[in-house]
């Protein structure tokens, strides 16, 4: 039988679910109010502070205030008191010329540069069809002077290189010692070449290959790199990422998803411990080849995360000195209404096996550090003669089979006329010279085993 709710009771109804609706309504209400009054409290107390200090210094100051530098001053100091090591403040120029210079508007001259004892820039690299090569620029000159500028009162090479910088048809002034220590003076006019961020040459049978960097080029030239060394039978590849800053996160992701095999790269973890998947890795382009990582200390980011991902996924070996360990995540430039523009950190990195590197780097599986001589000597080097890329070489030639960590080469043939030699020798001779042989056998094994 159907019964019927009379008129007063659904108005009592309604009246209840308003209330309940009312008072729930009215509680997040007061807790927003009064977050957002805090807030404004925070921000007020903030403002306050700022506006004293304003009134007494413009009341009181001796110099007369630059109002651009103040306010960019102001904006970069708000980001180091976030207490974020990685934030940056771009003035509005510092902004536009990076956008220029990413859209190919703003160019170098085509160098990689590196400072000496000497205080000069050393030239490390030479694009081909740049500038500098047709000024007859080569590796191992120094430039002594941009314009009227000696190189020695600049600090450090990213000044050096904006001083070279400019727009397509624009011209630099360059001064530069070469092999013979003749000074060459030339007007440069900034035009399109073709940089790369990929080297790779064959060591010993191993594939050596220098990732300067990650960007939009790198998988296609690390793509080519992988392709002609495994086709031409390496057995081993060593990856060098020393003073590899990092660069643009998916390109180092793309990079390692044409190495290892199928499984989770990375995660972005934010600041409530909520992991999104970066990206993967599928099974279609795996390379099986044992392989070592070169690293150092200025190894960083992107980088880092490559040559970890390699060493969970592919079983590589890492050479050399524990990396810097930035394993944090900034967000491209936010354009602010004045031009000006910003960067935070906007999340933590995460290898895909869960671990992170971020304060702590990356510790290496064998150490190889410069002494100081071979420090003196660095820019001399090349791979062939470099001793941490011969370390990595050796350290390659052990996981494929080929070599002992000395780097005597040996065939799996001449390695079992040896056993079977030594095995005859001990069946021939004495328990105690067996025992002796069988310690100093031991003994031999270990040390190959480091």
């Amino acid at each position: 039988m159907n019964r019927k709710i009379s008129v007063g009771m659904a108005v009592t109804i309604v009246i209840l679910a308003m209330t309940v609706t009312f008072s729930i309504t009215m509680l997040v209400a007061m807790r927003l109010f009064d977050s957002t009054v805090n807030s404004v409290k925070e921000k007020e107390s903030m403002y306050n502070k700022i506006a004293e200090v304003d009134r007494y210094v413009r009341s009181n100051d001796y110099y007369t205030i630059d109002e651009t530098m103040l306010y960019d001053r102001l904006t970069a100091g708000y980001l180091l008191g976030t207490g974020d090591k990685y934030a940056r403040y771009y003035t509005a120029n510092a902004y536009t010329e990076l956008i220029n210079i990413q859209s190919g508007k703003v160019m170098g001259i085509g160098v990689e540069l590196g400072m000496d004892q000497t205080g000069y820039a050393r030239v490390t690299k030479v694009y081909d069809g740049s500038p500098a090569q047709e000024a007859g620029i080569a590796v191992g000159d120094y430039i002594t002077a941009i314009g009227d500028t000696d190189v020695k009162s600049l600090s450090g090479v990213d000044a050096v290189q904006t001083r070279l910088q400019g727009e397509a048809g624009t011209t630099v002034t360059v001064t530069w010692l070469n092999s013979e220590a003749a000074s060459k003076t030339a007007e440069l006019t900034h035009s399109g070449y073709s940089s790369t961020t990929v080297d790779y040459q064959v060591l010993d049978n191993v594939g050596y290959i220098k990732i300067r960097q990650f960007d939009g080029s790198t998988p296609s030239e690390l793509d080519y790199a992988l392709r002609s060394l495994t086709s031409s039978g390496v057995q081993s590849l060593v990856f060098d990422l020393r003073d590899n800053g990092g660069g643009v996160l998916d390109d180092a992701i793309s990079c390692i998803d044409l190495i290892a095999p199928e499984g989770t790269v990375a995660y972005a973890e934010d600041k409530n411990g909520e992991r999104t998947v970066l990206g993967s890795s599928d099974d279609e382009s795996k390379i099986d080849l044992p392989m070592v990582c070169l690293v150092n200390g200025n190894t960083a980011s992107a980088a880092e995360l490559f040559a970890a991902s390699l060493r969970s996924m592919n079983g590589a070996r890492l050479v050399g000195t524990t990396t810097m360990g930035k394993g944090t995540i900034q967000n491209s430039p936010q354009r602010l209404s004045d031009g000006s523009a910003v960067s935070i950190t906007v999340a933590k990195l995460i290898c895909g096996d869960g671990t992170s590197f971020d304060g702590t780097g990356l510790s290496v599986d064998v150490e190889k550090a410069y002494t100081t001589e071979e420090a003196a000597n660095y820019y001399d080097y090349t791979p062939e003669t470099d001793p941490q890329v011969q370390r990595a070489v050796s350290a390659a030639q052990q996981l494929s089979g080929t070599s002992t960590l000395g780097g005597v080469i040996e065939s799996a043939a001449s390695s079992e006329a040896a056993d079977s030699e030594a095995a005859g020798a001990v069946s021939a001779s004495s328990e105690e010279t067996a025992s002796s042989a069988a310690a100093e056998a031991s003994g031999e094994a270990a040390s190959s085993a480091e």
